[in-house]
């Protein structure tokens, strides 16, 4: 068993430094052979219009010798899809190895516009001496500063240029941006109403189940921990949006926004019945049905007992 052993080892090895079943070729006879094979192989695929194969195999052994693929020796268009995986950090530590490709702005626009969907300086004819690589520090910059002071936050951005000093655009940059403190931006909305109004009329609730909408508002615009004033004033303008969404469904139903109102704060409180530990006693489908037509009479109770169905099964419409 040894001895069988050791000979399939041996064979094998022999093989590898450059035996055949046929007789015994030299290396350099075999490294030849190889590469009259590759040469052949890369023409054929050359006239056919496919990939260069001696490119490939020239770019692994460059692998294979210095621990890495040289992205240099790729084409420019594989090069930067593989970058363009890469976060802001990675991307500047690419730069030490490959600085023409690293620094190409297309890649540092495209991290750009993904984090912060949307700029005003986007739309605008770029000043001398501006690219995006600087521009992302800055955006990144600013979000810091605004997860600390909303105000200052906004303030930098409009210094740079970045945004234009106009609640619509404001209310754009915060829809489109997912970097910025949720507390802080709470704070914030709740003492610029008039970029509150523009962030609301951004949503599209349209053909959208009641409960879902509401989840998708307070995601963007969380809800405040305690009732008041502001939790009220969040709940009519969604109730007023959602209306002007669904224009034919308000009709076929019955609801007005104050109707909507209504059913927007059964949702809250029926969620937080129904999610809290606190609460041994939760509410019944029979008992939620009952209470939201007492205050809205014109609701059917199968739309009710929907709701009642959504909030049991999905969770929390304010988590």
């Amino acid at each position: 068993m040894g001895q069988g052993l050791w000979r399939v080892a041996r064979n094998q090895q022999l093989q590898h430094q450059g035996y055949s079943g046929q007789g015994y070729l030299t290396r350099e006879h075999g490294r030849r052979i190889a590469t009259n094979n590759v040469s052949s192989t890369s023409h054929r695929k050359q006239a056919q219009g496919g990939i260069d194969i001696y490119h490939l195999l020239k770019t692994k052994k460059s692998k294979e010798q210095e621990g890495f693929i040289n992205l240099e020796m790729l084409p420019p268009e594989l090069s930067f899809t593989i970058l363009s995986y890469l976060n802001a950090t990675d991307l500047c530590l690419a730069s030490c190895v490959w600085q023409d490709l690293a620094n190409d702005e297309l890649l540092w626009q495209g991290l750009c516009k993904s984090t912060w969907g949307h700029c005003s300086i986007y739309n605008k004819n770029p000043p001398l001496g501006f690219s995006f690589r600087k521009l992302y520090m800055q955006l990144d910059e600013g979000s810091l500063t605004f997860n600390a002071n909303p105000d200052e936050g906004v303030n930098y951005f409009m210094s740079k240029g970045i945004l234009d000093d106009s609640p619509k655009e404001i209310a754009k940059f915060i829809f489109c941006t997912r970097t910025l403190n949720w507390k802080k931006l709470r704070i914030y909305l709740d003492e610029r109403r008039d970029v509150l109004d523009d962030l609301v009329t951004l949503h599209n609730f349209r053909n959208q189940f009641l409960p879902n909408a509401l989840r998708e508002f307070f995601r963007h615009i969380h809800a405040p921990e305690e009732r008041g004033e502001y939790l009220e004033t969040l709940i009519t303008k969604f109730s007023h949006r959602f209306c002007a969404c669904n224009p034919d469904l308000m009709r076929e139903l019955g609801l007005s926004p104050d109707a909507v109102y209504v059913l927007c704060y059964s949702l809250i409180l029926l969620s937080i019945d129904l999610t809290s530990p606190h609460v041994k006693n939760k509410m019944s489908k029979r008992e939620f049905i009952r209470n939201t037509r007492r205050a809205a009479q014109n609701i059917s109770e199968d739309f009710v007992g929907h709701l009642y169905d959504n909030i049991y099964l999905i969770g929390h419409v304010a988590a």
